[in-house]
Order: structure tokens, then sequence, then C-alpha cells
């Protein structure tokens, strides 16, 4: 199968940002949104893309902010990601079928609310809306934007993003969120990630999405709100170890009248990167 490593650039509060993605298989289109997370990048679809390449022209994008390239010091805020999908949309690919995770899928979710025709039939892999500290707290604070702002400074910024993405850190919070198997990110898998974290400009994002401030919705109403508005019928998919709390939530987003959800019995959050082959099964099936 052939690959196809490509980048384009877009323009964030006047600074430019260069955004890489990756092109596979052929067939109707199909969009692949990685989750915004301190360690996400497209990569982490690459295994289930390739399944799904099978059967589709697919397109994995990063998000601006994110992934390995260099990025801008920018006030990152959900304004720009909504802009930017709306971009990606318009101008690279009007596919048939988008497959967003984590957070992506509240963008998805808000872009298919404001143009139906604009993403196709929405595939949500762990959706989520809210940031690690509100979900873990329960509310939004005001020290919790503090926070991200001081990422911003020169000196003491870098020092706080260095805390909060060391090796022990993102191994505890891998081991207690994202992967099942505690051994999967060792070695080589871990050196990739920390390839994202120290990244130039990686902490402007990734303190802002662990501080709630890249939120696509302020509420949980809201974001099911914006599911239920949706006449197609959305597929969601998610892992029956997911931590309690995000699972709670994904459950109130299944028992919406338009959504088919399927509990996939391996992983946490990032189980279509732990288990493609479970996930590409149960996406392919649940569009038939």
């Amino acid at each position: 199968m052939e690959w196809t490593e490509d980048r384009i650039e877009w323009v964030a509060d006047g600074k430019p940002v260069t955004v890489g993605l990756t092109r596979a298989g052929t067939g109707p289109g199909m969009l692949l949104l990685p989750a915004l997370s301190s360690i996400s990048t497209r990569e982490e679809m690459r295994a289930l893309q390739e399944r799904l390449a099978e059967q589709y022209s697919t397109v994995a994008i990063d998000w601006p902010g994110f992934g390995k390239l260099p990025r801008p010091q920018v006030d990152w805020r959900p304004d720009l990601y909504r802009d930017f999908l709306r971009f990606v949309l318009a101008d690279f690919i009007r596919p048939e079928v988008t497959v967003a995770a984590g957070h992506a899928t509240g963008y998805a979710l808000a872009r298919a609310a404001a143009d139906p025709d604009s993403t196709g039939r929405l595939v949500l892999l762990s959706p989520t809306w809210r940031g690690p500290l509100p979900t873990m707290t329960g509310k939004r604070m005001g020290l919790f934007r503090s926070l991200a702002k001081g990422v911003d400074l020169p000196v003491a910024g870098a020092a706080f993003h260095r805390l909060n993405v060391n090796g022990p850190v993102i191994g505890m919070m891998a081991r207690g969120h994202v992967y099942a198997d505690p051994a999967w990110l060792t070695g080589d898998r871990m050196a990739a990630k920390r390839i994202v974290t120290e990244a130039s400009g990686a902490r402007y994002a990734s303190l802002r999405f662990v501080a709630g401030e890249l939120d696509p919705f302020s509420t949980r109403e809201a974001w099911l709100d914006a599911a239920g508005s949706l006449s197609g019928k959305i597929v969601v998919l998610y892992a029956e170890s997911t931590p309690r709390k995000s699972k709670a939530e994904m459950a109130m987003l299944a028992s919406l009248e338009n959504v088919s959800a399927t509990v996939l019995p391996r992983g946490k959050l990032s189980f279509y990167e732990e288990y493609p082959d479970d996930v590409a099964t149960a996406l392919l099936s649940a569009l038939t």
C-alpha cells in the first residue's frame, strides 16, 4: 500500500503553522482526526489507518499546536481549532466519513452541527469534551487558566512543561488512563511520544489542553445538544476499561437516539491505537 506524507500551511493569529498529514488507500474519502493531548499525533491513527485504507481513501492529519513539527507561540483556543477544521474540510477533503478521537470528536460534532454535509458520517472514538484537570475536579477553575498561561513565560514556562511531560509522568498517565497493557508504551513507542513533547513550541497547546482551555464545549449539555441535533446516525466506539469519569460521559452520549454505540472489551482511552484490529472490525461493521 502506498503512503504519502505531506504538509499543509495554515495561519493562526497571523502566524504561519505547518501541519503534517498522511494519505493512504483508495475509495470513498475518510478523514482521521487524532486526539488532542500532550503525546498525540496522527501517528496514533497509523495502524488503524492501514486497515481502513483497504476500503477508503484516508487522510490522517495533525492538529495545529500538536504533532512532531515545530509550532509557533500562539494562544491556542477553541475558535482556532474550529477554524482549522473548517479550513481542512473546505480546502483539502470532503469526506464520506470522519473518524475522530478524544477531544477531536467535539470539534467534529460542532462542525457537523454547523454544516451537516461537510463531515460525512461521524465515527467517534473515546469521545470527550472536557480536559484532564476539569474532569478530575468536576469543574473549571481560574487556577487552571493561570497554569495554561504560565507556559508562555520564557524560562519558567519551559520548565513547567518539562515537569508535566517527563518520562515518569507520561508513563503514569499512559498506564492509568491511556493504554490497557502497562508495557505497551515502552522502548521505541515511548521515544516517539517523547519526540512529540519535545518539539519546538509543544508546550503552548499541551498545557492548554490539560487545563481545559481547548475544550470544544463549555458544558455537557451543549456537547449532548450538538450530537442530538444531527439527523444522521453517529457511530460511537469506546473501551470497557475507559477511566470511570470519562466512561460515564461517553455512556451519556451513547444513550442518545441517533447514536449507535459499541463498547469494546479491550483497551482504555487510546484503544484504537493499542487494538487496531478490534476497532477496524467494529468500525467497518457499524458503517454498513
